[in-house]
């Protein structure tokens, strides 16, 4: 299958016979509006299977259904992110229709298990991102096949996979201490917090997002599989958005209070916004990560049947935002400016101050790029309330300086705490892309 899309992702090493990248579909630039396609997420219950690191040897490509008036190689190069690149697919990407995150703890106190854990990875990944199964032995009715098969038949549907160390790596056990970087640290204790450690933390992550939800989940099941006897999955949730056929204009998602998340992204298609707001240069740390970012992860639980009892008035106040448009209060348009200085004939803030907006807003100087996704998780046996919300993921190329100052911030004054509570938190830094015939964390492991 052919690939099309800018980011190049990185994924999964192991096996040969690959389609190699069009260096050229990385410079292909989207609109804004394709940009702000974000939020989704709900639990992820993984049935795992045998088959280790080196069971992984060749990819097979999986034939996908047709797609009605379009060719079958236009058609899978449409539906196919690139997997090799400078930087990881998943990140600036078009924000696909659902994720499925995982957080791994190692079981290994080797550094040369890590380093076969991330190739088999990598060459795994570069074969789901590219809609074929993993391995060879998908046909001998005598072992276990190296693909669990869910996915077979199937398109690529976007599918990206997003790979990171989490603090914990560096902790001494396999001698990276003296590689972490600086600031990396678990995120400091917001006001407000109500964590649970079933959802925190993690030694590595993989972020899968697809246009399918059985994509997805295949990829993080066969990745799951691959890491037995090195890594164990720590915890997981889903997500999801509005999917493209729900909103073929591809609006601004909502979120599940109603409101439109996502407005106020900076623009990923400027490669120099990119690189002041979310890339690390070679500047900005350690070598190893030049061309990777930083993901900051909270699982922000609403107290819906809270916010279904308050007016609109009060909603629009909280967000400082309209419900409908999506535009700051006074304003139509949804991406207007936020003039927080306009005030009505009273000579009160026309966007109130402790307004979700404009806190997060702040005077404008410090951004981050956010890629969330709704959960629903069903329902709290304990409160018969539902399980639902936001899993806020945000990428930046400084964790202290963007989404710290903004947290806290938000965490002491946001009217919005009163309808949430933030009970799931992890920071990773993404790594670099991959090169064909490299791996994920090359620079870090080799």
């Amino acid at each position: 299958m052919n690939k099309k899309d800018k980011k190049a992702g990185n994924d999964a090493e192991t096996g040969s016979g690959l389609p190699e990248t069009d260096a050229n579909l990385l410079d292909k630039k989207f609109s804004r509006r394709d940009m702000l396609r974000l939020t989704g997420a709900s639990g992820l219950g993984l049935l795992l299977g045998g088959s280790g690191v080196g069971g992984i040897l060749a990819a097979r490509q999986a034939s996908g259904p047709a797609v009605p008036a379009i060719a079958p190689v236009q058609a899978a190069a449409a539906d196919t992110i690139p997997f090799y690149g400078i930087h990881q697919a998943g990140i600036i990407t078009p924000a696909q229709n659902f994720l499925c995150f995982a957080s791994f703890d190692l079981t290994t106190t080797k550094i040369s298990d890590v380093r076969k854990l991330l190739e088999a990875w990598t060459t795994a990944a570069a074969a789901l991102t590219a809609g074929t199964l993993i391995g060879s032995m998908n046909d001998n009715p005598n072992l276990p096949p190296t693909d669990t098969g869910e996915a077979d038949g199937l398109t690529p549907s976007k599918c990206t996979l997003t790979f990171g160390a989490g603090p914990a790596l560096f902790d001494g056990r396999f001698g990276l201490a003296g590689k972490r970087p600086v600031s990396f640290t678990d995120l400091p204790a917001f006001t407000g917090d109500s964590l649970e450690p079933q959802w925190c933390g993690g030694d590595l992550c993989v972020q899968a997002c697809a246009d399918d939800l059985q994509v997805a989940f295949h990829a993080i099941r066969n990745l799951a599989r691959i890491a037995r006897g090195t890594a164990v999955l720590r915890w997981t949730q889903e997500g999801f958005q509005r999917s493209g056929s729900a909103d073929p204009s591809g609006g601004t998602p909502r979120n599940l209070l109603g409101f439109k998340d996502g407005t106020g992204n900076p623009d990923v298609t400027s490669d120099a916004e990119m690189r002041k707001i979310v890339w690390s240069g070679s500047t900005d740390g350690p070598a190893w990560m030049n061309g990777g970012t930083y993901l900051a992860l909270r699982r922000v639980r609403f107290r819906i049947e809270v916010w279904d009892r308050s007016s609109l008035s009060d909603q629009e106040a909280t967000f400082g935002r309209h419900r409908q448009s999506g535009a700051p209060i006074g304003a139509r348009d949804e991406f207007a400016k936020l003039n927080l200085e306009a005030a009505d004939a009273s000579g009160r803030p026309v966007i109130p101050p402790d307004s979700h907006s404009a806190l997060a807003h702040g005077d404008g100087s410090v951004q981050m790029l956010r890629r969330s996704y709704s959960y629903s998780s069903g329902m709290d046996l304990k409160t018969g309330q539902l399980d639902a919300g936001l899993v806020f993921i945000s990428f930046q190329k400084d964790l202290m300086k963007q989404f710290v100052s903004i947290q806290q911030r938000l965490s002491r004054n946001d009217r919005l705490n009163e309808y949430m509570v933030h009970t799931g938190s992890a920071v990773f830094a993404c790594f670099p892309g991959v090169r064909e015939g490299g791996y994920i964390g090359e620079m870090l492991l080799g």
